[in-house]
């Protein structure tokens, strides 16, 4: 056969070849933006937000902006955790730090509604609204913190033409967004939570109500600008607002965890983040280092989460959104097996968030590919062997992650091509 002709039936062939395998979506929930919880009013130091709706304050607390989830009390629920409310400390005082608990009510193939339920967090059962029982609010009655939090003060900030502190963070000395930025969280053996946190970065220890163990643990040279040093003028900050705890994860054994930071600290290489490893029983840094490398178009990270002993599965994002520039949002599998101690993780994509095969339309916008455009996307946990999870941090009330609008906080089931061989038992679910 002539080159000519050779060519010709190797395109053929390939014409006809079955595509590669595609992660798929599965499952499909939305909980609008206006979604709000009991508590005290919220957003009283917040923004103006710029497209005209879900202008604060707010009376109660907003379910948004979830930056973390671990597996519920039962199977088919989560528990999600917002961060610290408005997006910055000089804005979130009145933003309670919680867990809350919900139950997916999935939009498949064969159906659904397609919503997101509240649920009671010691039993799974379906609740009728965000109420007291659906969620965990982190608080210090016994002074673990070393410096002033919203609890202590008579109004927030300490600004007497400011708002007084509401009654129930006094009484209660609970945790706000002004106090820390808690961005990720584990549940170890014991029923604790470890929460990572971006002001100091900080480790946190809590009892599985919510309360406060011990003196929040720092990262030992590394300082954000909110670092109570840093504030102090006895440290300088190595690290950019928003660039501690993203992401962590806990061993198979339950005994270390694994801290990766979202921003890259002063002198490292550009585009390098640094994850750290915590001993859980002797609350203290091992001194063990690895090298997370962005991707080229990579800006930050979302979130990380173990799939067995030795990998772990990162989100990893631009800033860039649907009505802004071009969205990177992806998930890696890393690998730190073979790697010494300071050396650079081994790095493989494993889902492209902007390209998911949709063949029922689950979302119903006319289209069989989906996408997850959104700022930030900041919750991801495996569920099975070939199944993950994945869910949007809103920003509430901002957006502009599909439409100039508020965003909704969409819950995704994607169907890998392949098993990970999965530790189903990782991170906390149990």
């Amino acid at each position: 056969m002539n080159k000519t002709l050779f060519a010709a039936a190797i395109t053929t062939l390939a014409a006809f070849a079955p595509a590669a395998p595609a992660q798929t979506l599965t499952g499909w929930a939305l909980l609008p933006a206006a979604t709000f919880a009991d508590g005290p009013t919220s957003g009283q130091f917040a923004s103006p937000n710029p497209y005209g709706s879900n202008v604060p304050p707010f009376a109660g607390q907003p379910v948004q902006g979830f930056s973390a989830v671990l597996p519920g009390p039962v199977p088919g629920t989560f528990r999600v955790m917002p961060d610290n409310g408005f997006g910055a400390q000089n804005n979130s005082a009145d933003a309670l730090l919680r867990v809350y608990t919900v139950r997916p009510e999935w939009r498949t193939r064969e159906g659904g509604r397609g919503i997101v339920h509240p649920a009671d967090r010691s039993t799974g059962r379906l609740r009728r609204s965000f109420d007291a029982s659906t969620h965990i609010g982190l608080s210090d009655p016994e002074h673990k913190v070393g410096w002033t939090i919203q609890a202590d003060l008579k109004h927030y900030y300490g600004v007497d033409t400011n708002p007084e502190v509401d009654a129930s963070i006094r009484s209660q000395r609970l945790l706000t967004g002004a106090d820390f930025d808690i961005e990720s969280v584990r549940r170890s053996a014991d029923g604790h939570y470890w929460f990572g946190d971006e002001f100091g970065p900080f480790l946190l220890e809590t009892d599985a109500s919510g309360k406060l163990l011990g003196t929040p643990i720092p990262l030992p040279g590394v300082y954000s600008p909110q670092h109570p040093e840093v504030l102090a003028g006895r440290a300088t900050a190595n690290l950019a607002s928003s660039g501690g705890f993203e992401g962590m994860a806990l061993s198979r054994d339950g005994k270390k965890l694994y801290a990766l930071l979202e921003k890259t600290v002063t002198g490292d290489a550009d585009k390098t983040l640094r994850i750290n490893e915590f001993d859980i029983a002797s609350r203290s840094w091992t001194g063990v280092r690895y090298v997370y490398p962005l991707d080229a178009q990579g800006t930050a990270i979302g979130d990380m989460t173990a799939v067995d002993d030795h990998r772990f599965i990162v989100i990893e994002r631009n800033g860039s959104t649907a009505t802004s520039g071009t969205p990177f949002k992806k998930l890696y599998l890393i690998d730190i097996e073979g790697v010494e101690a300071g050396g650079t993780v081994k790095k493989t994509e494993l889902v492209d968030l902007m390209a998911i095969a949709d063949p029922d339309d689950l979302n119903r916008d006319g289209s069989t590919t989906f996408s997850l455009p959104y700022t930030t996307i900041e919750d991801v946990l495996p569920l099975d062997a070939r199944t993950l999870l994945v869910i949007n941090d809103n920003n509430f009330p901002y957006g502009g992650g599909r439409a100039l609008a508020s965003d909704d906080t969409e819950f995704i089931r994607i169907r890998l091509p392949e098993g990970l061989k999965v530790c189903v038992r990782c991170d906390g679910a149990r």
